[in-house]
């Protein structure tokens, strides 16, 4: 059992980046439908003369548009970033798994030369 310890915490480490990459690639997905959502919005919002989108009541569904539009890239920039942040988490728990055990080889190695 205890030989089989470091083999465990190395999957689970491999599980937790592999989790952080499929939330990653799943935003970056989620970005290129609310992209097409976001540019079919402007088009109907511009579509409309500017004295139909300056003379629009208050809380009319164009000004509704309009605040949509104001609020969206906003939106898209957050989930690209939160995106790239998962998969470089990713990275960096991948890169640490290694390095330990880069750290383990020399200490294992050592233990089976003084068994000889």
């Amino acid at each position: 059992m205890k030989k089989m310890l470091p083999m465990i915490v190395m999957v689970i480490i491999m599980v937790i980046s592999l989790v952080f990459v499929v939330q990653g690639v799943t935003m970056h997905v989620k970005v290129t439908s609310e992209e097409e959502t976001f540019h079919a919005t402007l088009d109907e919002y511009y579509s409309l003369d500017k004295v139909t989108r300056d003379s629009a009541p208050a809380d009319s569904e164009l000004n509704k548009k309009l605040v949509k539009i104001q609020q969206s890239p906003s939106e898209l920039l957050k989930l690209k970033l939160v995106g790239v942040g998962k998969i470089l988490t990713r990275i960096f728990t991948l890169l640490f798994g290694i390095l330990i055990a880069l750290i383990m080889m020399p200490i294992k190695l050592g233990k089976i030369v003084k068994m000889r």
